[in-house]
């Protein structure tokens, strides 16, 4: 008799364990990688990846493309916002690591995440609306290419900018080639090769932001404009202008790079990546030293950096003088119907 009890209370146990366990996972709410909202007569978009820096993925891509498409062509919306949650990143860049295991594989991600995502780049940077981009946080690689195109992007203390692709062997992509030969003198070029960091009010003073606004006062910007009952441009830059007169942090400190603009104007003026290294190691400086390291070859970039972080890639070829004029062309072929055009 003790022993039907006891197998009774057993298997109820085990009822009731189960029916926990399957209360808890229908419970468990799975967010979207993308927040998508309309508030008043502006559209708000939302990154929402916040664990992994917002990192820029396909999902991503196919829900805000579309999305932009429909507000842009829709008379009840005036401006978008962009964004990035979790407090810590804009978008820290592209889900590299995603495409390089894809790549590997054979699998078609590698063309077409570029593909859709260099059309959303071009999205942003035709689009006919005001749109604003918040860049507070890590804002690099794709995250850049979602904001730098946009007709406004404000920068705050926790902006820390960088096109660090050549870190993984790849170029400055996400319109890079359109965007930083138009910064003042050299600096494109010296940003693009080395993939320097800049912080807050520099991204600003660097002609990257438009607006430098301090990030305790952002939450009270994208309300002010939000409640813009006419949000024209102008009427849009005159919100901003506010409140980038009001912050004031940071206002007396120099460019991060005015004592070296004189070095890069000079040591990165030539046609060629090889005549640029010339320079470098023909100087004599500890900056020109520090900037000889660079590297080529995507895969081996992003082990070295991104998967096993030894940051001791063995680039293949090993130097960049054995980098010959075919391979280059090869990464400039057409890809058929995959080419893209606008």
């Amino acid at each position: 008799m003790s022993l039907t009890i006891l197998t009774a209370t057993q298997r109820l146990r085990s009822v009731s364990r189960l029916h926990r366990i399957q209360g808890h996972m229908m419970s468990t709410h799975v967010e979207p990688d993308v927040l998508l909202e309309k508030v008043g007569r502006a559209g708000v978009i939302t990154m929402n990846r916040p664990k992994v820096l917002n990192a820029l993925n396909m999902s991503m891509i196919r829900l805000i493309y579309p999305q932009l498409k429909k507000w842009e062509s829709d008379s009840e919306t005036d401006l978008v916002i962009i964004k990035g949650a979790g407090g810590k990143a804009f978008c820290a860049g592209g889900d590299i690591r995603a495409i390089t295991e894809a790549g590997k594989v054979g699998d078609p991600l590698t063309k077409v995440f570029f593909r859709e995502e260099y059309m959303l780049n071009n999205a942003i940077g035709t689009y006919r609306k005001p749109f604003i981009a918040l860049i507070d946080g890590i804002t690099m690689g794709g995250g850049v290419g979602l904001s730098v195109h946009g007709r406004f992007r404000v920068a705050t203390e926790k902006t820390l900018f960088a096109m660090p692709e050549t870190a993984i062997g790849l170029f400055p992509d996400v319109g890079g080639g359109y965007f930083l030969p138009r910064l003042q003198g050299k600096l494109g070029l010296f940003l693009a090769m080395t993939g320097f960091r800049l912080k807050g009010r520099d991204v600003h003073r660097a002609g990257i932001s438009t607006h430098f606004v301090e990030s305790k006062k952002i939450s009270h910007l994208e309300k002010d404009l939000l409640d813009l009952k006419s949000p024209t441009v102008e009427n849009i830059s005159r919100v901003l202008d506010s409140f980038q007169n009001e912050s004031s942090l940071d206002s007396e400190k120099p460019f991060v790079l005015e004592n070296h603009m004189s070095d890069i104007n000079r040591l990165f003026t030539s046609d060629t990546v090889e005549g640029i290294m010339q320079n470098l190691k023909a100087d004599s400086s500890d900056f020109a030293k520090k900037q000889i390291e660079r590297g080529c070859d995507f895969y081996e970039g992003v082990r070295a950096v991104l998967v096993d972080k030894d940051h001791n890639p063995k680039w293949n070829p090993p130097t960049l003088e054995e980098v010959s004029d075919q391979s280059v062309d090869q990464c400039f072929a057409s890809l058929g119907e995959m080419d893209m055009s606008f």
